[in-house]
């Protein structure tokens, strides 16, 4: 029995279904004969995308299916350009829903499509990564990237439903798994002591993918993101709380080049980062910047830049931090520790602080 989290957001509410979910048909709860566009990747159709579509049609809804290269390289206007022409030629019209089956990538960019082919279609997101599911299938940001920076053209559209299989985490190559369990951690950080202490407790079961820890904490995680999107959807406060470790994270995958590190990869030195800042800065406890880092570690991400990029400079990432969206008139903005499970949002953070944090992400230790 899939488990169900609703996010409340009034008329624009909807539910999060946990569980098996294609395996038992879907099961989806949308108007028949309605006109659904399948958007997916070439890695996740290969797996996935007959099977899908099978079960769409099983339940009579007309499908048309459209497959983007996998990767960062998607993210951008001339692929949302192709799917507008794609979507029209096929006859989708204002009471069509398109389906993002995928990760974050094809999330992200088939919510921007949805949000904006005739003023706007439904949206259903499917998403069979683990940071997609903990992430970013919830709380309605779409968009795509520019050679400036990350998600600088999006916008806030809420999908009608979204459907998250865990079954599909079992043919997750390893490091985009492993990328997920990044966000789960932050997650821990922002809002939950209890969810952090879980995870420090079930490293090996997680690691090995077992579904009964799986589906507590993907739920769980799914409760907090739920909750801080009620609170906040258009990020106007409280849901920048969401971004630890991503002012550095974003920055660093521009610097080096979209795809060279996972976003979680780049989100997970950046937590390091954004907890030594919190050290300095918040009176957040070394131990708990330790804890952190070890978390990290033992789930096998990356906390130096020096691993992969040792002649990363500083100035080139600090650049690009000024590039980020939370930057407001020229000054970065970070989101810091107090404790594990509290952080606070909107932090103006002194040059030399910001450049004694990132020695201790981008030095040799």
């Amino acid at each position: 029995m899939p488990k169900t989290v609703h996010v409340d957001l009034g008329e624009r509410g909807y539910d999060i279904r946990i569980g098996c979910l294609l395996a038992d048909g879907l099961a989806v709860r949308w108007p028949r004969h309605t006109r659904l566009l399948l958007l997916s990747d070439a890695n996740v159709d290969r797996l996935y995308g007959q099977t899908c579509e099978d079960a769409l049609r099983g339940q009579g809804y007309e499908v048309t299916r459209e497959v983007v290269p996998a990767g960062e390289q998607s993210k951008q206007l001339d692929t949302v350009r192709d799917l507008y022409s794609h979507a029209l030629r096929e006859g989708l019209d204002r009471s069509s829903v398109l389906v993002s089956l995928g990760g974050g990538v094809v999330g992200d960019l088939g919510g921007y499509v949805a949000a904006t082919l005739l003023r706007g279609i439904g949206f259903v997101q499917i998403p069979t990564s683990l940071l997609a599911m903990v992430d970013s299938s919830v709380g309605g940001k779409t968009g795509v990237n520019l050679p400036e920076g990350k998600n600088l053209v999006g916008s806030f559209y809420q999908p009608r439903e979204v459907l998250a299989d865990l079954a599909t985490l079992i043919t997750l190559p390893e490091a985009e798994y492993r990328s997920g369990l990044a966000e789960v951690v932050k997650y821990g950080v922002i809002w939950d002591a209890v969810l952090f202490g879980l995870i420090e407790e079930n490293t090996a079961r997680l690691l090995d993918r077992d579904p009964t820890i799986l589906e507590k904490i993907v739920a769980r995680c799914c409760e907090i993101k739920a909750e801080v999107v009620a609170l906040d959807e258009r990020e106007s406060g409280v849901r920048a709380i969401l971004n630890f470790g991503h002012t550095f994270g974003h920055a660093l995958e521009q610097v080096v080049g979209y795809g060279d590190w996972l976003h979680g990869e780049a989100v997970s030195v950046g937590m390091v980062y954004a907890a030594e800042l919190s050290v300095a800065c918040k009176g957040f406890a070394p131990a708990d910047r330790d804890r952190v880092r070890a978390l990290l570690n033992r789930l096998g991400l990356p906390v130096m830049t020096s691993t992969r990029n040792p002649g990363l400079r500083w100035d080139a990432v600090r650049e690009a931090m000024r590039r980020d969206k939370k930057t407001v008139r020229a000054r970065t903005r970070f989101v810091l520790a107090e404790q594990v499970g509290s952080v606070v949002f909107g932090c103006e953070v002194e040059e030399d602080a910001l450049a004694g944090a990132a020695a201790a992400v981008m030095a040799e230790r």
